[in-house]
């Protein structure tokens, strides 16, 4: 059985803000900047595909409660 709590174990308390960090050094929006290096290998690639997986989560969550009424 899957953690229920997966995602705050996918981001360390001492690396919270890293990837928007690199997106804003970038000059770039933290989505931009996930379309942008999702296909890249190693760290900053991984923080891309989780970046883009947590912001479909959050759309698809709102969208669930608002059908449902709430």
């Amino acid at each position: 059985m899957a953690k229920k709590k997966w995602i705050q174990a996918a981001i360390p308390d001492s690396h919270k803000g890293a990837f928007r960090a690199k997106a804003k050094a970038a000059g770039e929006s933290t989505r931009a900047f996930a379309e942008e290096h999702k296909g890249d290998s190693g760290k900053t690639g991984a923080q891309s595909r989780l970046a883009l997986t947590l912001m479909g989560m959050k759309r698809k969550t709102a969208l669930r409660y608002k059908s449902m009424g709430k």
